[in-house]
């Protein structure tokens, strides 16, 4: 394993890692498993009967999660088979944002490139703050501390991920095959503090993300693979926008009544933020915002304004998001900017340094597993 620090120090808003992990499965969960301790994570009680059943499940649908949870046994010295503590859920800071995201598929773009530009929206408080009270003393912001993460198994698809808040699960991420994933707040305005946090059969919301890009290399594969999936979450739904090398491109969502939605828009650029699309389908006919919305539907109109009948070269992607960044002003700021290029198979992102600060461009590649 080996870890470097790419972006960022301590005098800045963001410290950013790139850990690089190679070897086999259990190996990666063992690594991966020893990071998080280090960072503070610790094994969440489950019931054992739950306990047993997302073993069961991991075991035939994600094969891969399940041989790291044998290397997060290794990694605490605990009988891989016990049913008292979950093994998964590296998560070091609690998760969710409300984003902006924009495929350009390779029909609308200048070189051809399918690409996915996407801003990370959080805040930039500490997670005391957050939940209504004072910061402890030398507490950091709960998004200060975002992870590169670049995985090359010896068996199944290298991908390269980014992560704010769980090591076994990612906010962005794409693979050695070009398909990309990304996740953003579904409904802003529905959206409500958790109420069960204990670990379910399935994919929570942040590991659905890395179960694509390590189980799928096309976008028609990640429908299948959806539609198979039991998945969770707890108070916060996420909506997904999947693409691939193909320039096939779909957004995931589920609807408030437990409904499961492929929203396609053809061949053109299909644009997100953080409402459900398959209740809006139309973006010249979205609602005015309120004060909890945060900007969703305007961010929207924008993006789509933009990208509407015009072919997109990588500049005019950047130049897009950059529009629709969160203003330098209260407790919320675009935290990172990504561009997959899944022609190319890269990740590029540009991380907040504070005081309308943000790094250069960082070019990672899970063919490569080194910043460009």
């Amino acid at each position: 394993m080996n870890i470097t620090q790419v972006a960022g120090g301590r005098d800045d808003f963001q410290l950013v890692r790139h850990m690089t992990v190679e070897g086999g499965q259990t190996e990666i969960g063992r690594r991966l498993t020893e990071e998080a301790l280090r960072l503070g994570w610790r094994p969440q009680p489950s019931h054992p009967t739950v306990n047993r059943a997302r073993r069961a499940w991991f075991e035939r649908h994600w094969p891969q999660q399940h041989a790291r949870m044998d290397g997060a046994a290794e990694a605490l010295g605990l009988d891989p088979d016990q049913d008292e503590l979950a093994l998964d859920g590296l998560g070091y800071v609690p998760a969710g944002s409300a984003c902006s995201a924009l495929w350009v598929p390779p029909s609308a773009s200048a070189d051809g490139h399918g690409r996915i530009g996407r801003n990370y929206d959080f805040f930039t408080l500490t997670t005391s703050e957050v939940m209504g009270g004072d910061p402890a003393p030398g507490e950091p912001p709960m998004a200060s501390r975002p992870y590169v993460i670049t995985t090359v198994p010896d068996d199944g698809l290298a991908s390269t991920v980014i992560t704010m808040s769980d090591l076994d699960g990612c906010m962005d991420g794409i693979n050695e095959a070009g398909l990309a994933v990304t996740l953003l707040i579904a409904d802003i305005d529905q959206a409500s503090p958790p109420e069960n946090v204990s670990p379910q059969v399935g994919l929570s919301s942040v590991q659905l993300p890395r179960f694509l890009v390590e189980t799928c290399e096309t976008a028609e594969q990640a429908k299948q693979a959806l539609l198979c999936a039991k998945q969770y979450d707890h108070g916060t739904p996420l909506h997904y926008l999947v693409a691939d090398a193909h320039g096939g491109a779909f957004v995931w969502e589920r609807g408030r009544d437990g409904s499961e939605h492929v929203v396609e828009f053809g061949g053109g650029p299909l644009c997100v933020t953080n409402h459900l699309l398959h209740r809006n389908p139309d973006p010249m006919a979205l609602p005015a915002d309120t004060e909890n919305t945060l900007g969703t539907y305007g961010r929207l109109r924008a993006l789509y304004e933009r990208s509407k009948g015009v072919t997109l070269s990588g500049r005019d992607l950047r130049d897009s998001l950059e529009a629709v960044r969160q203003p330098e002003s209260g407790p919320f700021r675009t935290l990172w900017s990504t561009v997959f290029d899944t022609a190319e198979r890269t990740l590029s992102a540009s991380f907040y340094l504070g005081a309308e600060r943000y790094t250069e461009e960082l070019v990672f590649s899970p063919r490569r597993g080194t910043p460009a």
